[in-house]
């Protein structure tokens, strides 16, 4: 068992917990140039101020429609102190959050471990799939606060989880359990992913690999063979496809009748899962004469909690 207190920060997006909050995020993430670049370098934030001004009463209808907010930072704080309560016999652990767009922030949270005398950190990205625009851009911004703190630090960084044996079991677990609902038939089981424009893959970005192996490593447990689409897109540019609605439109010209939603590359429920998947594909795949249900998000699924503890325990 391990005496030196080490910190542990989980990396995550954040999101608007009330319905002011929304403006604020959304420019915030908008200001991000590792996600999406407005104009030069210049332009970035004015542009930012004027796209979150312009997007926020729909976004404010959105977030009020699953309670008033978003439950990602809660969520990701209570998972946090599972984490914590897990590592608990394994050695001196504190385990705190530090959100890319929201508060608590990454300079925030440096400080936070710093007061109590934490020097040794290890980050673990949120996002079991990486790219450059949810880990990548995280990662960044903790390296840029570490250099910013006048405080001295040793980091260790996991970026990636795509088959981490727990976090599939989770997965594969929260599928048997959803298709029981559809007895005696089964589901055309559809993996859901956050879309990406393609320009990001075409310049190596692992994403799509990554949730390709987890898939594959979830289907050797369920027997059960899936089809990959992406959600929310935004923008002129190019996205990953097909689309969610794409494929929901299809299986249904394919006389499709229950489809397994599986938000696969998130861990936590929020705005994607509770609006877009339970709601708005929800009324879509209804409209086509589809019943369509989504399997249970990780949050603290004790399972999924365990495998983040294993994470930790190999660095």
């Amino acid at each position: 068992m391990t005496t030196e207190q080490t910190g542990v920060i989980l990396l995550n997006m954040g999101g608007p917990e009330k319905l002011e909050d929304v403006r604020p995020f959304l420019y915030n993430l908008f200001s991000d140039r590792e996600i999406i670049r407005l104009g030069p370098f210049f332009m970035q934030k004015p542009l930012a101020w004027f796209i979150s001004k312009k997007r926020a009463p729909k976004s404010m209808k959105t977030y009020d429609l699953i309670g008033g907010g978003s439950p990602l930072t809660r969520i990701t704080m209570a998972q946090a102190k599972a984490l914590e309560e897990t590592l608990s016999e394994y050695g001196a652990y504190t385990v705190v959050c530090a959100m890319r767009y929201w508060h608590p922030d990454t300079d925030t949270t440096l400080t936070t471990l710093a007061d109590r005398g934490i020097k040794k950190l290890i980050a673990l990205s949120l996002y079991p799939h990486y790219s450059c625009a949810t880990t990548g851009s995280s990662v960044q911004e903790l390296k840029r606060a570490i250099s910013r703190s006048t405080n001295t630090f040793e980091l260790k960084i996991i970026e990636s989880w795509p088959t981490e044996p727990g976090y599939v079991q989770t997965l594969a677990a929260n599928i048997k359990k959803a298709v029981l609902a559809f007895e005696p038939d089964l589901p055309q089981v559809v993996y859901s992913a956050h879309s990406l424009p393609v320009s990001f893959i075409e310049a190596g970005d692992p994403y799509v690999d990554h949730i390709k192996e987890t898939i594959k490593a979830v289907e050797k447990i369920t027997n059960l063979s899936g089809k990959l689409c992406f959600q929310s897109r935004s923008g002129p540019v190019e996205w990953l496809s097909p689309s969610t609605p794409e494929t929901i439109a299809r299986l249904a010209d394919d006389g499709c009748k229950n489809i397994l939603m599986v938000p696969i590359s998130f861990i936590s429920d929020h705005v994607e899962t509770l609006y877009e998947i339970d709601m708005l594909y929800h009324d879509q795949a209804r409209d086509l004469g589809i019943c369509l249900k989504s399997t249970e998000s990780l949050n603290c699924n004790p399972t999924f909690i365990n495998a983040l503890k294993e994470l930790i325990l190999t660095q």
